[in-house]
């Protein structure tokens, strides 16, 4: 109670990430039609191309930097009790663990994911939410899925079909997609065979268990020719 995770010490910038902060100003003034990834590309020259000794000067303000981060994170870890350092703790690890999954996400945006197939109710949402003005979002999204609720099943129909339509493009492009990314050595991020497969019929199950059972015997009786 009365602790947050806010208020524990930040950790100092690195030399590198202190140079872009106190120089990033300058250089958007110098650069005003550069977006944000050219400015950081200027920014990340120039800091290669900046000479050992002033290098040195932002690395020695991170080592000051670090070592008052040290003591204040001390005197915050001290005035924590046993239940207050594991209740912070564990919002660590959830605040690790949503960056992590957002990180995720933006990799797979930039790697060209295939958006997922919607449903029926999801193309009906969207093709009828801006005719409902004058109330929240929220309020909207209430209204349309009651409207949905109530649709008689021959005037659901079509946004069903759309919604196949999309299934199957979604299932092909995916197929596209994960060739591509097997091909980059992304394995990782290709979906688990086993859920792609088939099942295979009782009649396949039954040879592949004969299979199995023929080598065993063959190994057995191969192993015990080897002991005589």
């Amino acid at each position: 109670r009365g602790i947050s995770s806010d208020q524990r010490p930040k950790r100092p910038l690195t030399a590198y990430f202190r140079f872009l902060k106190e120089n990033r100003p300058a250089f958007r003034e110098k650069n005003p039609e550069a977006s944000n990834v050219e400015l950081i590309k200027k920014l990340a020259s120039a800091w290669k191309e900046l000479p050992a000794s002033q290098k040195q000067v932002y690395e020695e303000a991170r080592q000051t930097d670090w070592q008052r981060y040290g003591e204040q994170l001390a005197k915050y870890k001290a005035q924590l009790t046993p239940a207050q350092a594991a209740a912070l703790k564990e919002e660590r690890r959830k605040q690790l663990a949503k960056r992590r999954s957002l990180r995720a996400k933006r990799e797979l945006t930039v790697l060209g994911k295939p958006k997922r197939p919607r449903s029926g109710l999801n193309i009906f949402v969207s093709e009828n939410f801006q005719e409902s003005e004058g109330i929240s979002p929220a309020a909207k999204l209430k209204k349309l899925f009651d409207a949905w609720q109530k649709l008689p099943t021959s005037q659901k129909q079509p946004y069903l079909q759309l919604a196949e339509d999309d299934k199957v493009r979604y299932e092909n492009e995916m197929k596209s997609w994960e060739a591509k990314m097997v091909e980059l050595g992304r394995d990782d991020l290709v979906r688990s065979k086993k859920k792609r497969l088939k099942k295979k019929s009782p009649e396949t199950a039954k040879q592949a268990e004969r299979a199995r059972t023929s080598l065993g015997n063959k190994a057995k009786l191969k192993l015990k020719k080897s002991e005589e």
